[in-house]
């Protein structure tokens, strides 16, 4: 919305949602996925095939911001992405500039920045805005007044299980109930 974003991000949490963030900061405006000549451009697609193979040299313009993808998990970031979409988040970060780093653990915030520690080593990323993309806790207020008015409610998504928001369970949980119904 109106929220200021400076030009030094740090991002904590790298699932689904971080990835959408740092996407989100990190894009200058072009609506690459909107527009299928950007697209090609960005990627180096050359679709008059004068270059060998049909490729060109990509056009990376330079992101708004620096961005830095964190996360506590030891695993490779994103690797709860999905599998045949993950890698196309990484590659586009990466293209942008975007550092991912696993095994991060959050130290404090002042006024020099994040302090981190990844392994033994401890360091300070000088950065003027930190987003929390760090869990979710189910909402299940709306549910709890329709059980005390006495009428019928089922949980499923997020406001069953925040943890890791899971769009494949909620639509299974979704089809499922709906099944029954």
């Amino acid at each position: 919305d109106e929220a200021h974003v400076g030009e030094r991000v740090a991002v904590l949490g790298a699932g689904g949602i971080g990835f959408d963030v740092a996407e989100f900061l990190t894009d200058g405006g072009d609506k690459a996925s909107e527009d299928p000549e950007t697209y090609f451009r960005l990627w180096g697609v050359d679709m008059d095939y004068t270059g060998p193979g049909g490729l060109a040299a990509p056009e990376r313009p330079a992101p708004p911001r620096t961005v830095h993808l964190l996360q506590r998990k030891t695993s490779k970031v994103g690797a709860g992405l999905g599998k045949t979409t993950g890698w196309i988040h990484r590659a586009e970060l990466k293209h942008r500039g975007v550092t991912m780093v696993p095994g991060v653990r959050y130290d404090r915030i002042d006024d020099a920045g994040l302090h981190v520690t990844v392994g033994d080593e401890s360091t300070v990323l000088e950065v003027d805005t930190i987003v929390l993309c760090t869990g979710q806790e189910p909402r299940r207020d709306l549910y709890e007044a329709l059980i005390a008015a006495g009428r019928s409610a089922h949980l499923i998504g997020g406001a069953d299980v925040a943890a890791e928001l899971d769009a494949k369970r909620a639509i299974k949980q979704g089809t499922e109930l709906a099944a029954s119904l």
